[in-house]
């Protein structure tokens, strides 16, 4: 999907994971194809396969049907048939131009611009965190929306935005397109790490105190800032901004207890001093409770979280846990495991109890998050799902809730029907760019039960807050050309920073 998505033919795609790799490993003779003689390994579609949500009604190996009880959601008659995607020829001929690494900073940038044609406007609630839309087409003509420095101050007809349109201002076509609020990326390195597997590219992982010695030097009670060790304009980082994530939080790259502080920050900027790219110096307080053999038992670890948080830790680690334990910045435990997630939530009960503690706990992971989902919703404990596609990766997130066709539900819906806050995450930071897939995934997936402005909050407001991020008073907007949000035939070409009060021309 995404391969077509970007420009690939799509019958060159469809090949790409079944013709071709069969003829490559010696097996065209009889797999790969769709005709007689050949092994019948045949998948039945819900929609066109390169439609985005795209599921499967049946799968057959050598004739057997895999599945005995598929779920299945009927889907609208524009998925059955070859989806419309963005012209990328020029990002093609970049590409091969620059051998393989061409520009990602914005061709240019201006204070002021029109967008015009444009059919729907995503705006931030102002009396929430929730997301709403307003469609600009009247009759069958579309709107305008004027931004200066930063802030859309008019969106309606060409008529009433006339008086805030200056004729010398930036114009932008939008061809039917949509502006939408910023996403926002967090689960993975995002401006710590630059190449995976090159240590001389990344910042580096943090001490564990509670499996190693710490060097005598950082002192006793130490705590780590991911702020300080920020890399600006990593690939990673600006591939994502050019797909609409504006901000990214991310913590210390840690592999024990404690991951230490994350930061917000802004993934278009070139450096810290420039103006909006540190968001919140101090997002939140990073721990992971996991059952790894070089870890401590998980009692260990949530005896240490208890006593951390009661106030006996030392120095600045002691400051920020009382902090968090007074509800001044957010918790955000990671873990996969429901038996780990309860147990969090006796914890908050204890603590609030003993130490009067007012704790904002928010799970990170959460594959197994829809067992518990009734307690999380009733106690306000928000999950930040980095694997919006669930599977079993580890043994102690073994008991997902697939989604279609293997379940009736997916995870997302049923969290959110919970009352739940979800937001969606990443594990690497080459994710960042498919934010825009997940939502849109999650909202045809449910089938008409989490509409496109729930899906937008996945990756916007309800992340935000999660993780103690407030950009109400200067948000980001995403202009995309040549449809609404979610479609395929859509393409992000602008970035409206309320923060550095400009606009990024892509």
């Amino acid at each position: 999907q995404q391969a077509h998505f970007y420009g690939l033919d799509h019958d060159e795609a469809l090949a790409s994971v079944t013709t071709t790799p069969a003829e490559l490993q010696g097996f065209g003779h009889r797999l790969g194809y769709v005709k007689a003689g050949y092994d019948a390994d045949i998948v039945i579609w819900d929609s066109h396969p390169l439609a985005l949500g795209a599921t499967p009604k049946q799968v057959f190996i050598d004739g057997i049907p895999q599945l005995s009880s598929p779920y299945i959601i009927p889907k609208p008659d524009e998925f059955q048939v070859e989806p419309k995607v963005p012209n990328f020829d020029k990002d093609a001929k970049d590409a091969v131009k620059y051998e393989g690494l061409p520009p990602l900073l914005p061709s240019k940038s201006v204070n002021s611009a029109v967008f015009l044609n444009v059919q729907t406007v995503y705006l931030r609630r102002e009396a929430n965190r929730g997301i709403e839309s307003l469609s600009l087409n009247h009759n069958g003509i579309n709107g305008t929306v004027v931004v200066l420095n930063g802030k859309i101050v008019c969106h309606g007809s060409h008529a009433q935005c006339a008086s805030y349109a200056d004729g010398n201002l930036e114009q932008i076509d939008l061809q039917g397109g949509a502006l939408s609020p910023g996403f926002v990326s967090f689960g993975a390195p995002l401006g710590l790490q630059e190449i995976d597997q090159e240590p001389s590219t990344n910042d580096g992982s943090n001490y564990a105190p509670i499996i190693k010695n710490v060097p005598n030097i950082l002192g006793k009670g130490s705590i780590i800032q991911a702020a300080d060790g920020l890399q600006f304009q990593g690939r990673d980082t600006l591939l994502g901004y050019r797909n609409g994530v504006t901000i990214a939080v991310t913590a210390p790259v840690h592999h024990g207890f404690i991951g230490g502080l994350s930061v917000a920050f802004g993934t278009g900027s070139i450096n810290r001093l420039v103006k909006g790219a540190i968001v919140k110096n101090v997002a939140a307080l990073h721990v992971s409770i996991v059952d790894d053999v070089e870890q401590p038992s998980i009692a260990t670890q949530i005896s240490l979280l208890r006593s951390l948080l009661s106030g006996h830790g030392e120095g600045l680690l002691g400051k920020w846990f009382v902090k968090a334990a007074n509800g001044e910045i957010p918790l955000v435990v990671k873990t996969q495991n429901a038996d780990v997630m309860a147990t969090l939530l006796d914890l908050l009960k204890e603590l609030s109890q003993t130490v009067n503690a007012k704790i904002r706990l928010t799970i990170v992971g959460g594959a197994e998050a829809h067992l518990i989902a009734k307690e999380l919703g009733q106690t306000g404990v928000g999950v930040i799902l980095t694997r919006p596609r669930p599977f079993p990766a580890t043994w102690s997130g073994k008991k997902i809730l697939p989604g279609l066709p293997l379940s009736k539900e997916g995870q997302v819906k049923y969290l959110l029907s919970h009352n739940v806050t979800v937001g969606l995450g990443i594990e690497e930071s080459w994710q960042a760019r498919n934010a825009w897939f997940d939502a849109a995934w999650v909202a045809i997936e449910a089938g008409g039960s989490v509409d496109k402005e729930t899906a937008l909050s996945l990756i916007s407001s309800n992340v935000e807050y999660l993780l103690g991020v407030d950009v109400q008073n200067q948000p980001d907007y995403v202009a995309w050309h040549g449809g609404d949000v979610f479609d395929l035939s859509s393409k992000v070409v602008a970035i409206v920073s309320g923060a550095k009060e400009r606009i990024d021309v892509l």
